[in-house]
């Protein structure tokens, strides 16, 4: 993306960007997403580095791998871009996390190794011994609910998680990425949407993550009964925590359904923040990944 030396911006520094279409010169204020840590997380944007109009959109170029500089934890996020008033939306390069001048990532921070209580919440979640985004204990797992994330009562609560930063929601592609920060914000990780749409059922955005299948319904009709149904058995299927998030809703055969298999539905209010709309919504709310 042309030659010269190209830095990565600090963070909290703005960034010149031009536009290649109407040459128009803009100052850019990189996104700050929350890292499971508690820290915020600002993609390293390139300085120098020309933006790129973006003329077709694949999923492999939405996202951009970030490294956490307090916990050396590495994240997808959504990619930088800025609209310019000509009409453009322009792609601002972010510096690749290998060529990322920063240390080797080191344990992410938590209580003892092997302890029971660090499994519990999203801060633990990273490299609790059941794995990323798998909840600890089998008394109540996929095989039996179509979520794992329903845990026994006598376990302890999730630790304390730093506040939920929210998108606001202005477009299609705004729920879809307050849905996957929200899922990241829980402690599930590596949460991504797959190239491959494996479902015509419902015109959700499927989201995927290690032991996660998430659906995430952007329009303005109510999700209904085979939709709810059919996250469930998908869920059921790979043995993975299955969560369901909607703009506009649940029918009331949906919400009866996923009460008794105990999949969490979740609704998006303007701001990009998730409400629990059922009780295992609650639970996983209250208890992360």
């Amino acid at each position: 993306m042309g030659g010269g030396t190209k830095g990565a911006i600090a963070v909290g520094e703005n960034v010149p960007v031009r536009c290649p279409a109407c040459r128009r010169a803009h100052m850019y204020v990189p996104p700050v997403y929350p890292c499971a840590c508690g820290a915020p997380v600002v993609p390293p944007l390139m300085r120098g580095a020309p933006a790129e109009p973006i003329t077709h959109r694949t999923w492999t170029d939405e996202w951009v791998t970030v490294r956490c500089g307090a916990c050396g934890r590495q994240d997808q996020w959504p990619q930088p871009e800025l609209g310019c008033p000509c009409g453009t939306v322009l792609r601002v390069p972010v510096r690749p996390v290998t060529a990322a001048a920063s240390p080797p990532r080191p344990p992410a921070p938590g209580g003892p190794a092997g302890t029971g209580a660090k499994a519990a919440g999203p801060a633990g979640a990273p490299d609790g011994p059941a794995g990323p985004g798998i909840p600890q204990g089998t008394d109540a797992t996929s095989s039996t609910t179509g979520v794992s994330t329903v845990r026994d009562a006598s376990q302890p609560p999730a630790a304390a998680r730093p506040s939920f930063n929210p998108v606001t929601i202005r477009t299609a592609r705004d729920v879809v990425t307050a849905a996957a920060l929200y899922l990241r914000w829980l402690g599930f990780r590596e949460v991504v949407q797959p190239e491959e749409r494996r479902s015509s059922v419902t015109p959700a955005v499927e989201l995927r993550g290690p032991g996660l299948v998430a659906q995430v319904d952007p329009t303005t009709r109510p999700v209904p009964l085979r939709a709810v149904e059919c996250l469930w058995l998908e869920g059921l299927a790979s043995s993975s925590a299955a969560v369901y998030f909607s703009l506009a809703g649940y029918e009331e055969t949906s919400r009866a359904r996923a009460d008794g298999v105990g999949l969490p539905l979740f609704v998006m209010d303007l701001t990009g923040t998730p409400q629990p709309v059922n009780t295992p919504a609650d639970d996983l709310l209250a208890r992360g990944a």
